[in-house]
């Protein structure tokens, strides 16, 4: 085991859900039954298929003699044929019909897609437990008043809570663009060679209705609604970048997220889980880098790139099909599936285990808010006081001035409240001044923002789904 390379998505990232169904097992066993499908659909439709053969068949879905296989592939150098043969050696009264009609593409494309489709079912149920987990952390602190940035410079402030909503509406696009692509995700169906269906033409003596029958009821038997109307011997590639085009946006929202986090992280306002004995560095011991939040924008990374290359292989496809394609959409299929599993898996985690620092987030905040308060303070010394404005205006002018030079030069906390205090044009005592400048009157609508958000477009969401949510998120590295 440790003198062969291990894909560290399998040994690290993803969870075993998802490895399970990119698994050889889940692949030739699909194989098997969209062999079955095939036999019982051409029987229904009065082709010489007895049912002592399709019960051979069923009797032997799972149970895939691997070693016999790649002997056989060695041999022919074909991975369809070999799986062929190994199922009719499996099912001699079998043997002769099974892959009637068909090409390899049959089983092999079929398969991706219902695999695909399942993936983005797992994707999905994941996605929607990250969803609830943000909506529990932006309740909580929908008010707390925290500074925001533009820029990364300090901008008006905003709440925690609010925050956490333009991470869950990012999500909430990923989850309409899943849904689209599960609701128009088709079969490539048995459409021969060419896409032209002469070979099921040929066994149905020029029938084209029975073709067109024996593709919906493989669709049926399979729990899809039906098949891309035409093909060539593949399926057109744009759907694997339309599917991977979905999991790339999963991945783009999840590494902002963790750029927030790991930008929040270095200003002290939050850290995301820390176990006892996590080691941050092994050089620094008071180190707590933020590990998974930096996993999740490289693997996000891998995954965004991924699409490219699926963008890359439909564009270069040639006429009806070419066999350039095959080697790639074996590593870059499943990989950004495992890729995104962990993404969610480790996003999932940070939520529920992350720890925010109000008072920390209240220093950062009230370090700025002096000079953001300025004209709150202006408008109730005109209007409670009876101040001149324009002697107040000049006065917050050379206190503001004076007081960003200590902090800047000198490296001095903002003492701008204390200088309006000491000033007699203001007349302000100290409860009037905390009252004028508190944070929260600063926040604009955040709260309401955050409330609606939650009640308007996340609650619903939630709600018709339940029976998704309560997964773990357990990150073994």
């Amino acid at each position: 085991m440790h003198d062969t390379y291990m894909n560290p998505l399998c040994a690290r990232y993803a969870g075993k859900e998802m490895q399970r169904l990119f698994s050889d097992d889940t692949k030739f066993s699909t194989w098997r039954r969209l062999w079955i499908a095939l036999a019982e659909s051409e029987q229904e439709l009065g082709l010489p298929i007895t049912d002592e053969q399709i019960a051979q068949m069923k009797e032997h879905i799972t149970d895939i003699d691997y070693d016999f296989a790649a002997a056989r592939e060695h041999e022919v150098r074909h991975d369809v044929m070999a799986h062929v043969l190994t199922f009719g050696e499996a099912c001699p009264a079998a043997k002769p019909i099974i892959h009637l009609g068909a090409t390899s593409c049959y089983v092999g494309d079929n398969t991706d897609i219902l695999l695909m489709r399942q993936g983005m079912l797992l994707v999905r149920g994941m996605l929607l437990n990250v969803l609830a987990a943000l909506a529990d952390f932006a309740e909580q602190h929908k008010a707390l008043p925290t500074l925001a940035y533009t820029h990364f410079q300090a901008a008006q402030p905003t709440t925690m809570g609010k925050r956490a909503t333009l991470w869950m509406q990012d999500l909430l696009m990923d989850l309409q663009q899943l849904d689209f692509q599960l609701e128009h995700l088709c079969l490539l169906g048995c459409k021969g060679t060419t896409g032209t269906g002469a070979s099921f033409l040929a066994l149905f003596d020029g029938d084209d209705a029975k073709v067109v029958e024996l593709e919906q009821k493989i669709c049926d038997k399979m729990g899809m609604p039906g098949a891309y109307p035409v093909s060539g011997q593949t399926y057109s590639r744009k759907v694997d970048y339309q599917v991977l085009q979905a999991l790339g946006g999963v991945a783009q929202s999840a590494a902002k997220f963790s750029n927030d986090i790991r930008l929040l992280s270095h200003l002290k306002v939050v850290d995301e889980p820390f176990e006892a004995g996590q080691i941050g560095s092994s050089a620094m011991a008071y180190k707590r880098n933020p590990m998974r939040s930096e996993r999740i924008a490289s693997l996000a990374r891998y995954v965004v790139s991924d699409v490219q290359n699926a963008a890359m292989t439909a564009s270069t496809q040639w006429f009806e099909r070419t066999l350039d394609d095959s080697a790639n959409r074996r590593i870059s299929l499943p990989e950004a599936f495992l890729a995104v599993d962990g993404i969610l898996n480790l996003y999932l985690n940070i939520v529920r285990g992350m720890t925010v620092y109000p008072k920390m987030a209240a220093k950062l905040l009230n370090d700025e808010l002096p000079f953001m308060a300025t004209e709150n303070i202006l408008m109730y010394c005109v209007k409670e006081k009876g101040g001149d404005r324009q002697a107040l205006h000049e006065a917050i002018r050379q206190h503001s001035v004076a007081a960003a030079k200590e902090v800047k030069l000198n490296g001095k906390p903002n003492d701008l409240f204390d200088r309006i205090l000491n000033d007699p044009v203001f007349g302000l005592t100290e409860e009037e001044l905390k009252a004028v400048s508190d944070p929260i009157r600063f926040t604009g609508m955040a709260v309401q923002q955050t409330e609606r958000f939650l009640s308007e477009y996340v609650k619903p969401v939630l709600d018709q789904n339940q029976d998704s949510l309560g997964q773990e998120a357990v990150v073994s590295v």
